[in-house]
């Protein structure tokens, strides 16, 4: 049973209230929330990567910087993704992948990342096993986006991604199999697959699967 004040108001889900639910009963909501958004995986070997889930302090409320990566990649090009990619053997944690990552494709700094903990592993479709880590970011930010992996950055407001009724499940059916996945169209910005499903994740992991969050 979650808390009777884990759906706060949005104008109460301030920064002090984000790591006081990443320091409260984080292990036991992450159980009830591990099943909810992992596609159905054939027996096969997953590459270990990170992602950073940047949530950013604008004076008019946070925001949750996200990429659109360049056409031209080799996984999930065209795609809304987080900052990050596959860890590294210099890499000591998946932490570590997820700061280096969020630097080098956005030029984020090490300095302005509070990071706040860890969603639930996210294994994705593509064959990559996922450490989503949520942090806090402080502006000013000065982004330096790698060309070569982003083409575009952009910052919904994180009261978008908490009303469910932006979260919508859809459908396909991939080489003879039927898929569910997560999608927030934003502004012209289709945030689908494993990006809309950690944010989906995100969401149940703070308030609950059933949580309704008020104006």
């Amino acid at each position: 049973m979650y808390p009777q004040d884990s759906s706060p108001r949005l104008d109460a889900i301030t920064p002090e209230w984000l790591r006081e639910r990443f320091v409260s009963g984080s292990a036991e909501r992450a159980r009830q929330v591990q099943h909810l958004h992992q596609l159905t995986m054939p027996m096969q070997a997953l590459r270990s990567a990170a992602v950073l889930v940047p949530l950013v302090l604008r004076p008019s409320g946070m925001t949750v910087l996200l990429t659109k990566r360049t056409d031209h990649l080799k996984d999930h090009a065209g795609q809304v993704s987080f900052p990050g990619g596959r860890c590294e053997p210099e890499d000591i944690t998946p932490i570590q992948t997820a700061i280096r990552e969020a630097q080098e494709e956005v030029g984020l700094e090490p300095q302005q990342i509070e990071v706040l903990g860890t969603l639930p592993d996210y294994d994705t479709g593509t064959g990559f096993h996922v450490v989503p880590v949520v942090a806090l970011i402080h502006p000013p930010l000065n982004l330096k986006l790698d060309d070569f992996e982003v083409a575009d950055v952009f910052e919904p407001p994180l009261s978008f991604i908490f009303d469910k009724t932006n979260h919508q499940r859809h459908r396909v059916e991939a080489r003879g199999k039927l898929r569910e996945f997560w999608a927030m169209p934003w502004e012209g910005f289709y945030i689908w697959g494993a990006t809309a499903g950690m944010l989906v994740s995100l969401h149940h992991f703070l308030f609950g699967p059933q949580a309704e969050i008020g104006e």
